[in-house]
């Protein structure tokens, strides 16, 4: 049995553990600490590499006062704390605590020097850590510790070592620590921890600490309130009233960190502080609003988080993030988080600048996307992660391998959080909703395991983000009810999220510049009558205005009816109207040399296409193609010369001009975005920027950005390159960024304070995120109108949109809990019957029930027989090819001027085309070394029993399977051809 003095010493150090956290550096201890067993030496080790100096001193003070004890321990265990450096805890132990006052005093220091870290660790690290060993304030092995630090990682990461180390010290140390600031020449940081020129000249009173409080004192005693702040377990809020902060950006990483422990990372880039639970949490800093609409998702709730752009949504997921991994490290299980976007791009984004910056001391966070080159499988990513930002496709793919058993995939049950960015695109069978789809199965599936007493599967928590739910085309508040509902339906959400940002944000300056007719469209004119000349050769007669949407509608049914009717004269009648169109908005849009040079560069291709390589070959050009091409010769001259008339040029333009004009003469620093509705229109309008002396004269440095996908014919932009200019764009190498929709939603824009919307209006969704990217203080939202876009009408709806939107938002809001959760059931229940219903149609669809040798290909161009259903074959389940000899004697090879694609096992080696007229079919594929011409079936009229078909788009839209093509069997073929030719 231990005595009573043991007991009481035992008790009272275990009184003092907290205090002993703070003030013990286990290393050296260990070494001194003779009557602890090694194997409890070897745990103790060990829990400082892997968790950190304070888990290590609870295992160390459990070995300490664990029975049964040797003699003398208790005074050992002092002598070992003054031996080893500790000697602020060896005066606790020994009760001889400093005053009240001092202790506190004390306390206020350690917290400072918290709170100023970012700022500190800019000190010379190396001249610093040698002053400080000198005067007592690091022992022998702080110094080699703080040296080795410095050596491994660098200055910064050797300051915060020094300063982890000081603070366990007697009281003195900070008057000692100033003074070495002083004296090594480190004035503003000496200011900075509150000291003054009249503290210089009293130099010597630095060495004692007094009872009555110096000006050090009260310049810590006033940073307490902020202390004691940052300690809570609510994050510090910035200032409100600072309006040039971009709340989306927020401050960096650097400058802002105000850690609640200076326990910072080990070599194996584990923060033992977040690894055990600790609070540190104030270095991702929350506004109070945005702290509010987190605190439902922080006890577990699925929610829906609706702030408007740039109001720091990822932010808050990120905090939520690490709030839920720290929680469920804290109970001792493990936490994986799948953070969800739509776009390729916002990859990257939400990985460098949010997840990766906030988590990775703590946790491992990995990025994967159609981007990425993979060396393992995501199911290794995800199994080898904390947290993995990915896009969303990615993600429904391998819960599809999982649930079919194919390979090996991802269970919704492996994941802890699932973060959905831009969560209002969870409708209408998009990914997302496939995604949420499994998981209402699934929860109403555990529903019934419950009532079965069976055991159910776990389902993750979901987290939502988006600026705008809109209202889903609702012209009434109850529609528009319904559909934020269905939303939130979807996503599982408990409650939506919201809140005015008051004082915080202030909504842009929004102005409409309405346009006028141009008195004269000489050039315009001159496209019309050509379009006339064809609607009299072809013996058309429209009913719509030329140029507008609805004749475009017309021009585009007329082309299907007449390929599916074989009628040559009016489909490529159709086909050219259809530029003429084209080349009449972008004459009312953008200049009329960019009008001018896309139908020029049109009639170039067309040209080429009945130039054949084989001069021996000649294609055929019918009466009507010959007819189009002298109709544009004959006036290709004249457009060219009014194009190059400034005098003709469209008001929309000029509003432009003088918009851009005003926004950078009467700013210091302007930037600012212009949305066009189309590629072709946002490079042209950065060209005529770049062109124009007068932008240049007053700083305009232009660049443009669009999407990556390659259902344009304008050739679309790599992520990338995006990325390039989105950084030449916060550098402010470019201030004038031209977009097209793709930056209106998600990509991290920097603060703008000028955003113009140029003839471009789609939905409140979008107007809403455009309005968003207007973050700076005294920003304005612009719309220019441009001729037959209706864009004026179109936004008025819009805005009615967004106050009916915002109304919705509110009454469901209001809704008592118990009738909101049983809309969202009806929803769910109903989306889930409509998902059996429509799996249903697939898989009838799915079923290939017509024979190949049914379907007939014949050539969009001239109708004549390509081939039949029975010579195609399909590669990898993707790439449909024709590689029989009669086929081959049919089509020509034209060379691919953009660059061969390279994919896997096979490349595009130039296009094929019909031998008669020129009509593309599809590309020349290498496969394995093997050509295979590869056939697109947009370019064909299909022919199914006998009955043609208008419009056939993608191959899917066939029934009929196609055989698999036998690799084995036609590289035989094709060497044992070569023999043959080397033979003879």
């Amino acid at each position: 049995m231990a005595s009573y003095d043991d007991a009481a010493c035992e008790d009272f150090i275990k009184n003092l553990r907290p205090r002993l956290r703070q003030h013990i550096t286990v290393d050296p201890l260990l070494d001194h600490l003779i009557f602890i067993q090694l194997e409890q030496k070897e745990l103790i080790t060990q829990k400082l590499r892997t968790e950190g100096n304070q888990m290590a001193v609870d295992v160390l003070i459990d070995a300490v006062v664990r029975r049964p004890h040797s003699p003398g321990w208790f005074t050992a265990f002092v002598d070992a704390l003054y031996n080893s450096g500790c000697e602020y805890a060896a005066d606790f132990v020994q009760n001889n605590r400093p005053k009240p006052a001092e202790e506190a005093a004390n306390d206020c220091y350690v917290r400072l020097i918290e709170i100023l870290c970012p700022t500190l660790v800019n000190m010379n690290t190396n001249e610093v850590c040698l002053r400080c060993h000198s005067d007592g304030l690091l022992t022998e092995d702080d110094f080699e510790a703080v040296q080795a630090e410095t050596a491994n990682k660098g200055p910064r990461s050797g300051a915060r070592e020094l300063l982890r180390r000081i603070v366990r010290g007697r009281p003195v140390w900070f008057s000692t620590f100033l003074n070495v600031l002083r004296e090594t020449e480190h004035q503003e940081l000496y200011m900075v921890l509150g000291g003054s020129d009249e503290f210089d000249k009293q130099g010597e009173k630095l060495s004692s600490l007094k009872d009555e409080p110096t000006q050090s004192d009260t310049v810590t005693t006033e940073s307490l309130t902020a202390a004691e702040s940052c300690g809570d377990p609510e994050p510090i809020s910035e200032d409100p009233k600072d309006e040039d902060t971009d709340m989306y950006e927020g401050a960096s990483a650097e400058s802002t960190q105000l850690p609640n422990s200076l326990e910072l990372s080990k070599s194996d880039g584990t923060d033992p502080v977040a690894a055990a639970g600790g609070p540190e949490k104030a270095n991702i800093v929350l506004r109070d609003y945005q702290m509010e609409v987190a605190r439902p998702a922080l006890e577990g709730k699925n929610i829906i988080i609706c702030l408007p752009t740039g109001s720091g949504k990822t932010r808050v997921a990120v905090y939520i993030t690490r709030n839920h991994l720290d929680c469920r490290r804290a109970e001792g299980r493990s936490g994986k988080v799948v953070v969800l976007v739509n776009k390729v791009p916002l990859v990257e984004q939400h990985y460098s600048t949010e997840f990766l910056r906030f988590l990775k001391p703590t946790y491992k966070v990995e990025r994967v996307s159609g981007d990425s080159q993979l060396k393992i499988s995501f199911t290794e990513i995800v199994k080898k992660n904390d947290v993995i930002v990915c896009t969303a496709q990615i993600l429904e793919n391998y819960l599809e391998r999982d649930n079919s058993g194919e390979d090996e995939g991802v269970k919704l049950s492996d994941l802890t959080l699932i973060v959905i960015d831009e969560c209002h695109h969870t409708q209408k069978g998009g990914v997302y909703n496939h995604i949420m789809m499994r998981y209402l199965k699934q929860k109403h599936k555990n529903k019934r395991l419950k009532k079965e007493q069976k055991e159910p599967m776990p389902l993750p928590q979901i987290l939502g983000l988006t600026a705008s739910p809109g209202v889903g085309g609702a012209t009434k508040m109850e529609k528009a009810e319904e559909h934020i509902l269905r939303i939130c339906a979807n996503l599982d959400a408990s409650k939506i999220m919201t809140r005015s940002l008051g004082e915080y944000k202030k909504d842009p300056r929004k102005i409409t510049l309405t346009v006028e007719d141009r008195k004269e469209d000489p050039f315009g004119e001159v496209i019309k009558n050509i379009m006339n000349a064809i609607h009299t050769h072809a013996q058309l007669n429209p009913t719509c205005d030329l140029g507008s949407q609805n004749y475009e509608q017309w021009v585009v049914q007329l082309e299907r009816k007449a390929a599916k009717e074989e009628d040559q004269t009016v489909r490529v009648c159709a086909e050219h109207l259809r530029q003429y169109s084209e080349g009449l908005n972008l004459s009312n849009t953008i200049r009329m040399r960019d009008a001018f040079n896309f139908l020029n560069k049109h009639y170039e291709e067309e040209m080429k296409k009945k130039t054949s390589a084989d001069e021996e070959h000649e294609i055929q050009t019918t009466e009507t193609e010959r007819f189009l091409f002298n109709l544009f010769k004959e006036n290709k001259k004249k457009l060219q010369k009014l194009a190059d008339n400034p005098d003709f040029e469209n008001d929309s333009l000029s509003k432009l001009r003088s918009k851009v004009l005003q926004e950078f003469s009467s700013r210091e620093e302007a930037r600012g975005i212009i949305f066009t509705k189309t590629r072709r229109s946002a490079i042209a309008i950065s060209q005529w920027i770049q062109e124009n002396p007068k932008f240049a004269d007053i700083g305009v440095k232009a660049s443009y950005v669009i999407g990556g996908g390659d259902q344009s014919v304008v050739k679309p932009m790599t992520s990338a390159e995006q990325k390039d200019v989105l950084n030449k764009f916060r550098s402010g190498d470019v201030n004038l960024l031209i977009a097209t929709t793709v930056a209106e939603e998600g990509l991290d824009i920097p603060a703008c304070n000028f955003v113009i919307r140029y003839g471009l209006v789609t939905n409140e969704i979008a107007m809403i995120q455009a309005q968003g990217r207007g973050r700076a203080e005294d920003s304005s939202y612009t719309l220019v109108e441009v001729k037959n876009s209706g864009v004026a009408e179109k936004e008025c709806v819009n805005e009615y949109r967004q106050k009916m939107m915002d109304r919705a938002i509110d009454k469901i809001r209001a809704l008592n809990q118990a009738d909101y959760d049983k809309r969202i059931t009806e929803f769910q229940i109903q989306a889930i019957m409509e998902e059996k219903v429509r799996m249903t149609k697939k898989r009838q669809k799915d079923i290939k029930t017509m024979n190949p040798s049914d379907v007939k290909f014949s050539c969009r161009g001239c109708s004549t027989q390509a081939c039949t259903g029975d010579d195609v074959q399909i590669i990898e389940n993707m790439h449909r090819v024709n590689v029989t000899s009669q086929f081959g004697k049919r089509f020509i090879r034209t060379e691919n001027t953009s660059l061969q694609e390279r994919l896997l096992d096979y490349e595009t080696q130039g296009f094929i085309a019909c031998k008669q007229c020129g009509q593309r079919w599809g590309s020349m594929m290498s496969y394995r070394g093997i050509e295979c011409p590869c056939l697109h079936v947009k370019n064909f009229v299909v022919t199914l029993s006998g009955k043609s078909i208008s419009k056939c788009t993608k191959w899917n839209e066939l029934p009929v399977k196609f055989p698999a093509f036998d690799y084995a069997e036609h590289a035989s073929w094709v060497a044992q051809s070569s023999d043959d030719e080397d033979t003879e």
